[in-house]
C-alpha cells in the first residue's frame, strides 16, 4: 500500500499535469488526466463525460476561445476518503498572463485507477461572487461559513 505522502505527491502531480497540458494547449494530454468515465462541469455549465471527450472539447477550446491561456491553480485543501479517493478544493483562474486575482473555485474528485495511477474522476468549477457573498453575510449573518 502506498503511503499518504506518496499519494499526496501523486495527487498534486495529476493537477500539475492538467495545468501543464492546459498551458501547452494540449487537449489530448489534458483529457488523459481524467478517468474514462469522468465528469467535467465547466464554468459555463457545460457537462463533458469521459477523458476522451474532455480532451477533444478542450482542444477545440484551446484552438479558439482559450488559445494562449494559462490555468493558474492554488490547492486549498485535500481530503482523503479511504485509500483510493481524494477531494481537492482549488482556487484558480484562466488567463493570458498573470491574473489579478484567483476568482474561480473548483472541486476535484480524484481516484486511484485500476492501473494504480491517480486521475480526475470529476471536477465542478464555480466563479466566486464576492459581492453576492458579502450581501448574503450582511443581511443573513448565519450564512457565513465557520472557516475563512
Amino acid at each position: 500500500m502506498t503511503t499518504s505522502t506518496t499519494d499526496l505527491t501523486a495527487i498534486h502531480a495529476v493537477l500539475r499535469s492538467s495545468q501543464d497540458a492546459w498551458d501547452r494547449g494540449d487537449g489530448a494530454a489534458y483529457g488523459a488526466c481524467f478517468t474514462d468515465d469522468a465528469t467535467d462541469v465547466t464554468f459555463a455549465g457545460t457537462v463533458y463525460r469521459g477523458g476522451a471527450e474532455i480532451g477533444r472539447a478542450h482542444q477545440a477550446l484551446f484552438d479558439s476561445f482559450l488559445k494562449g491561456t494559462r490555468l493558474v491553480m492554488e490547492i486549498l485543501d485535500v481530503r482523503r476518503y479511504g485509500t483510493d479517493t481524494a477531494v481537492v478544493l482549488t482556487r484558480g483562474e484562466v488567463a493570458k498572463g498573470t491574473p489579478k486575482k484567483l476568482g474561480k473555485l473548483a472541486t476535484y474528485t480524484l481516484v486511484r485507477d485500476a492501473d494504480g495511477r491517480w486521475r480526475i474522476a470529476a471536477v465542478q468549477k464555480t466563479k466566486h461572487r464576492a459581492l453576492m457573498e458579502a450581501v448574503s453575510f450582511r443581511f443573513q449573518p448565519a450564512t457565513r461559513p465557520a472557516a475563512g
